[in-house]
């Protein structure tokens, strides 16, 4: 039996949430991340249905809304989710490590599907922090954030970290950030492409997209839904849909083709991580290819 466990196996963030999304193939050649057993043929005389005007998902909603009391006790369904969190913040700060700054610059967060505030939280008591707004479409979960940040008097400085009920389709589009976050959201959203563009329009030039999720292998299909829901029951039966999981080069193949995204090999990074019962979060060269990982997209600035 394979010594990991995937970081969805005890809880979800209670993100942009929906129900249908079967294996992604992204082609090079298409900006979208289609879905092959929901693609449907239409006679030239049949028009396509309207698309979706939100990636949110009622059900999934009500889902996590059950499960928001526990969000904070760290040795509760969320445990593998705060302890992932400091993997999170060395990723960003991988993603960033060659690029110049300016040491005073302060940086403002966007943090997509934002659950109970775990990385809202963390990144809002940073140092070179200047704000975080985190949004997520569940009520449930938001009262449980805001909750959690009033025990903390320096998250209740004034636009120091700022909770949203809503999805990203729901953001002021004049709101910009310098990084945003996704971690472990993206393949529960039933059309990631339009989702991912819908980032990208409040990522600032020079920005990162970055996130967390699950390559589509026989590993992870045996880790995340064999041994997570059918055995050892750590997550109710039908919360993972494998032929969501997106593999890393169908996403940075998507990538390649988004005019906004910057596409030098500093400007794709992705990390592996697993979680071995025991030790915690470690990071394996390669991993990527066969479970978890974390992916990080530069948006071009305006002298490329």
């Amino acid at each position: 039996m394979a010594l990991h466990l995937a970081p969805r196996l005890l809880a979800l963030p209670a993100s942009v949430r929906t129900l249908a999304f079967s294996r992604a193939a992204i082609r090079a050649s298409s900006t979208s991340i289609t879905t092959p057993s929901t693609t449907r043929h239409y006679a030239t005389s049949e028009a396509p249905p309207p698309e979706p005007a939100s990636s949110v998902n009622d059900t999934e909603v009500s889902h996590f809304n059950a499960l928001a009391s526990e969000w904070w006790d760290p040795h509760g369904s969320s445990r593998l989710l705060h302890l992932m969190n400091p993997l999170r913040h060395q990723f960003i700060r991988r993603c960033r490590a060659q690029e110049a700054h300016d040491p005073q610059e302060k940086l403002r967060y966007l943090d997509v599907g934002c659950g109970g505030g775990i990385f809202a939280e963390s990144a809002a008591r940073l140092s070179s922090t200047k704000s975080v707004t985190a949004i997520d479409p569940t009520p449930e979960v938001i009262a449980i954030a805001n909750k959690h940040r009033r025990q903390d008097p320096l998250l209740l400085e004034p636009d120091r970290l700022t909770y949203l009920n809503t999805a990203i389709e729901g953001l002021p589009s004049d709101q910009q950030f310098d990084i945003i976050s996704l971690f472990e959201v993206i393949e529960h959203i039933q059309r990631p492409s339009p989702f991912l563009q819908s980032c990208l329009t409040h990522l600032k030039p020079g920005g990162w997209l970055i996130g967390s999720t699950i390559a589509r292998t026989n590993v992870s299909w045996f880790t995340t839904k064999f041994v997570a829901e059918d055995i050892l029951r750590m997550v109710p039966r039908g919360t993972h849909d494998w032929n969501q999981y997106i593999q890393p080069q169908e996403l940075r193949n998507w990538a390649r083709v988004q005019e906004d995204l910057s596409t030098d090999a500093l400007s794709w990074k992705v990390m592996g991580v697993v979680y071995v019962p025991g030790l915690g979060w470690r990071e394996v060269n390669g991993s990527e290819a066969w479970g978890n990982y974390f992916f990080g997209l530069r948006k071009r600035d305006a002298n490329e």
